[in-house]
């Protein structure tokens, strides 16, 4: 692919356009000033006019929205089509209804295994006679090279299903989800949980509370500090109806060998030995392959709902990609983080050149407190991934204002000009807001746009941004 670089309109002195009206206001607002607003509009045609430019080449903290860069890489170097795979082997034979041997599970970084598709994997074992497991269940988690990680490490909630790590063997997100079931003539909710995991007691029902559904987590008590349980000291508000709380599992390094176990025994297959990790030996045959959804529903997830975890996946898979001996990258087929950096910036280089500045990225999630880049290099990519082949899958990730993902809160309005006419990914830390995508404007044109603000009031400035958007779609020349 051709290097490609900033249409000529942009190459400009580095001065600040006057901010439409609108976001001005909403900046004064929110008590964050107009130095905070760094943010690129510019035309998706031949010419490339530029609408807005301020302060577009200063890197800033793009949050979750540079998720874009990993998304469009991985669709440019694996296509839409991509897939992962879990492969189920075995060192044993099948016999009578029992594998005679150890089943390792050996995975392959697929972002979105789920109950469901690992139920479809047991159930196809259990059609080729595997019932008894007369030896361990190993799980392989060796394709990535990861060091170990403090899920509470970024920001002190590491029951936060956003923080789970990534994983070659990831599974269910390594959250438990509790279903709250309200049951009056009781005077209990009975609790629900997914996946089925073994050696963990949960409280079966916690007793109901009158008044609103407020702050019912907290209402529960719910007792996270032992691996082996979940307690609930508190009670749960009738008014609520059926809930659901999605937690990361408090002891994430048992995770995968508690909830395939627990699977495995919950559809009726039975395990001699123990669970545990482990390589998979040279010599193992296949039993079973399974395959993930393709990158282009993948990308649905991380980019309409900011899936951190599934983009942290992707991104270490684009460290399989091969690289030339002379990038100094670590030999091996192992991916890691620090190779999966290499692959981008490589393939950064080769698709913009050197005059459009590289990003910094640590986990290519936007997860992170050092990821950086500037606004006008992500609106070059805007511009090339509009007019290359996988451009459908690229915008179809994309959330919709007023509609769908994380951008149904914007342009609410029916009547608004960007009402399902902006297709957008949002960002969000502490201390930073961010959006970028494509607006299709009132006078037939279709721009790029992004737009961040990195200060302390950040989550109160939202609504320029939103602005912003609004005024690209109500461009009426």
């Amino acid at each position: 692919m051709s290097a490609f670089s900033l249409p000529a309109c942009a190459q400009k002195p580095v001065v600040a356009d006057p901010l439409p009206a609108a976001v001005s206001r909403a900046l004064q607002r929110a008590q964050v000033p107009p130095s905070a607003l760094s943010a690129y509009v510019v035309a998706l045609d031949d010419r490339g006019d530029v609408r807005l430019r301020h302060q577009a080449g200063e890197p800033v903290n793009p949050a979750s929205v540079m998720k874009l860069v990993t998304s469009y890489a991985a669709l440019d170097l694996l296509g839409s089509q991509h897939t992962w795979s879990t492969r189920f082997l075995t060192d044993g034979v099948v016999d009578n209804g029992a594998l005679r041997g150890n089943l390792y599970v050996r995975g392959g970084g697929d972002p979105k295994l789920v109950i469901e598709r690992l139920q479809e994997a047991y159930a196809a074992l259990q059609a080729q006679g595997v019932r008894v497991i007369l030896g361990d269940l190993v799980l392989d988690h060796s394709a990535f090279d990861l060091p170990e990680i403090d899920p509470g490490a970024f920001d002190g909630e590491a029951l936060r299903p956003y923080n789970a790590s990534p994983d070659a063997l990831l599974f269910n997100f390594k959250s438990v989800i509790l279903k709250f079931q309200p049951d009056p003539a009781a005077g209990v909710a009975r609790v629900v949980s997914e996946p089925p995991m073994a050696r963990l007691a949960i409280d079966a029902t916690v007793p109901l509370a009158p008044g609103r559904c407020n702050d019912w987590r907290s209402g529960l008590g719910a007792r996270f500090d032992d691996p082996d349980s979940i307690r609930f000291t508190g009670r749960y508000p009738a008014a609520c109806g059926e809930l659901a709380w999605p937690v990361a599992y408090q002891q994430p390094a048992t995770y995968a060998a508690r909830a395939f176990e627990g699977t495995w025994r919950s559809m009726g297959g039975l395990l001699t030995g123990q669970t545990r990790s482990g390589l998979t030996p040279p010599q193992a045959r296949l039993l079973h392959e399974a395959r993930s959804l393709p990158l282009s529903d993948i990308l649905m997830d991380v980019n309409q709902w900011s899936n951190n975890v599934m983009a942290q996946q992707v991104f270490l898979s684009l460290g399989e990609v091969p690289l030339p001996p002379e990038t100094g990258a670590p030999a091996g087929r192992r991916s890691s983080f620090e190779r999966a950096r290499a692959v981008v910036a490589q393939w950064w280089q080769r698709t913009f050149g050197p005059k459009v500045a590289a990003p910094v990225l640590e986990n290519g999630s936007g997860l992170s407190r050092i990821e950086r880049i500037t606004p006008e290099s992500l609106a070059v990519l805007l511009r090339h991934a509009a007019r290359h082949a996988q451009a459908q899958p690229f915008v179809q990730s994309l959330a919709v204002a007023g509609v769908s993902g994380t951008a149904a809160r914007i342009a609410r309005d029916p009547r608004s000009p960007a009402y399902g006419n902006a297709f957008l990914k949002t960002g969000t830390l502490r201390d930073v807001t961010g959006i970028a995508g494509y607006v299709n404007a009132a006078n037939g044109g279709r721009y790029a746009v992004v737009g961040f603000v990195n200060h302390p009031n950040a989550g109160a400035a939202r609504p320029a941004l939103e602005a912003l958007v609004e005024w690209v779609a109500a461009q009426p020349d």
